[in-house]
């Protein structure tokens, strides 16, 4: 090939390694039991009874998102393929159907904020509206559009020290009452206090919370609000490497990645087989995000410099930071804990191969394709 069809080739490559196919675990697999069992029963389900919630927990970058959007556009597929207009259109017209719908909290959150994001998915306008018309209107397009499910991500954001966040909680209840299946993520739900009612305390203006003890015996040890009687809590746990069992389902989350890799001297076992499994939980504590990110970059580096296989001496030369994770909050405790990348020995990096450079080693200006 030419300089300029070998990098061509080379980004198509990178376009395949920067979407690299959403794979199920075993963790996922009970999560997608789960909530796909609650959306079909509430679904079908035509009494006025408010419909029960559930909450995703769980770390960062463990694929929470992927997973519930997963969920959602599966069932979404049936649900059209069962109704292939809103059911429930009045008569003579035609009504955009969407029978799920996926919004982010906005980073501090109000309730006009948050009926804006869900607006903005229905595509209804709501420019100079009030709380209260933008209320009625969030509950007439999930009417009208036929929804189902509507998702709210990154709900952890809030954090209900402001009286902003616990007017959205409050907000998010009264959506309880329409015939849709509200679903929480976030990351540290438990301890976030989306499980318990605060209160304002009158004398001090403060909002007060019960102590959050161990959650590991039960979650409702708090004397449980009318969030814990809405919501189930799920969690969407990361990969683990200390039982026979656990080692087996990381190695074929491995196998799968590596064959979807598009490097030139790749191989059957570059990922999963020899030191390299135990290598690669180490830097990314089986956290799922986080082994892609390192994947990638390390598909990236080998097609630059020409190794076009992954070794863990070329992966020792990368190392992951927050700075790799800008969509994520800080705040509210989405980015993961990154374990620190093992100090390797200095030596000289190969050039690219598609750029040209001079005799004193700098690119030149126009580089190779």
């Amino acid at each position: 090939m030419t300089p300029r069809q070998r990098r061509l080739h080379d980004l198509h490559r990178i376009a395949t390694h920067s979407n690299l196919l959403i794979q199920e675990t075993p963790m996922s697999a009970f999560v997608s039991w789960k909530i796909r069992a609650l959306i079909e029963d509430n679904a079908f389900n035509h009494s006025p009874d408010t419909r029960p919630g559930v909450m995703l927990n769980g770390g960062g970058c463990q694929g929470k998102t992927e997973t519930i959007c997963e969920i959602i556009a599966s069932f979404e597929d049936e649900w059209l393929a069962l109704y292939a207009q809103n059911p429930t259109a009045m008569a003579g017209t035609l009504d955009q159907h969407a029978p799920v719908a996926y919004v982010r909290t906005p980073v501090k959150a109000t309730p006009i904020s948050t009926c804006q994001r869900i607006l903005d998915f229905f595509g209804e306008p709501y420019k100079g509206m009030r709380q209260e018309d933008l209320i009625r209107t969030v509950k007439n397009a999930i009417y009208d559009h036929g929804t189902k499910a509507l998702v709210l991500d990154d709900i952890t954001r809030l954090k209900l020290h402001r009286e902003a966040d616990q007017d959205v909680l409050d907000l998010i209840r009264e959506l309880m009452s329409l015939p849709v299946t509200l679903i929480l993520v976030g990351v540290g739900i438990p301890r976030s206090g989306l499980l318990r009612d605060g209160r304002k305390d009158p004398r001090t203006g403060q909002w007060l919370f019960p102590p959050v003890r161990d959650r590991g015996k039960s979650r409702n040890d708090d004397a449980p609000g009318q969030t814990d009687l809405r919501f189930d809590l799920l969690d969407l746990d990361r990969f683990s490497y200390d039982t026979p069992s656990g080692i087996a389902a990381w190695a074929a989350h491995l196998v799968g990645i590596e064959q979807q890799l598009r490097l030139l001297h790749g191989y059957d076992g570059m990922l999963s087989d020899g030191a390299m499994p135990e290598y690669l939980f180490r830097r990314t504590g089986g956290i799922i995000g986080l082994v892609k990110k390192l994947v990638q970059a390390g598909c990236r580096y080998a097609i630059e410099t020409g190794q076009e296989h992954i070794t863990t001496d070329l992966l020792d030369l990368l190392a992951l930071s927050p700075d790799d994770l800008p969509d994520l909050d800080p705040d509210a405790g989405e980015i993961p804990d990154i374990p620190t990348a093992p100090v390797a020995p200095t030596r000289k990096k190969s050039k690219p191969r598609n750029t040209v450079f001079d005799d004193k080693g700098v690119p030149a200006t126009g580089s190779a394709g």
